[in-house]
């Protein structure tokens, strides 16, 4: 197996096997057939759950905001903060010797937001103090004040998906990329947002990913 390619401090990586497993051990108690997502039924199963977006997919993100040298990230759907120290790493790391960088995380969950606060303060002040955390309804926390946009990543309930990607969208500059999580397990329930960006001169282009659940990879260039 190849190393971790996450250049980070010998704490930080065990406090991220730690979260891995925890998530792992959760998802492994979660009923099944699960319902399906975008249900009542669906949110209330995982309202507490500590789920978190898979290690690999959590290794390909870093290694695609390291290529990109990704300074302002937006992270739709922060939970237990996992991922979140994934983007924190990356944007801490392109950002050394100049003007700092930031991670604007979403959670509208305040004990899931306490919960990832516990665990940047674990990772240490170089992971959060980049970390720009909005508590509330993402629908009002990112109307304003992002910056030019390198990324986003979307690992939300499903139909906030697109009003994220819609509010995001006019502070991106040419090139940005956009991930979003579980697109092959709930394709349908997708269908909006792959509508809105696959119509003629929406400027995304979109790749499917080979990852369990599905990833979708965009690349946003609006004058194309």
């Amino acid at each position: 197996m190849a190393p971790s390619p996450v250049a980070a401090p010998p704490h930080v990586h065990a406090l991220l096997k730690d979260l891995h497993a925890r998530s792992l051990e959760e998802e492994s108690h979660l009923p099944s057939p699960m319902p399906l997502r975008c249900t009542p039924e669906f949110d209330d199963i995982m309202k507490d759950k500590f789920i978190a977006l898979d290690q690999d997919k959590c290794e390909f993100v870093y290694q695609m905001l390291r290529a990109i040298g990704a300074k302002t990230v937006v992270e739709a759907g922060t939970s237990f903060g996992v991922s979140t120290i994934y983007l924190a790493l990356a944007v801490t790391q392109n950002t050394a010797g100049s003007s700092p960088g930031k991670v604007i995380a979403t959670e509208n969950e305040p004990d899931k937001a306490n919960k990832a606060i516990e665990h940047w303060s674990q990772a240490g002040d170089s992971v959060k103090s980049v970390i720009d955390l909005r508590l509330g309804d993402l629908r009002e926390t990112l109307k304003k004040d992002l910056g030019i946009v390198d990324f986003l990543l979307l690992d939300i309930w499903i139909p906030l998906a697109l009003p994220a990607l819609k509010l995001v969208q006019p502070s991106m500059r040419p090139g940005a990329v956009i991930v979003v999580d579980n697109t092959t397990d709930n394709s349908l329930s997708y269908a909006d947002l792959f509508a809105y960006t696959d119509a003629p001169g929406s400027g995304f282009r979109r790749l499917a990913m080979p990852y369990s659940g599905g990833l979708e990879f965009m690349v946003y260039h609006p004058d194309n």
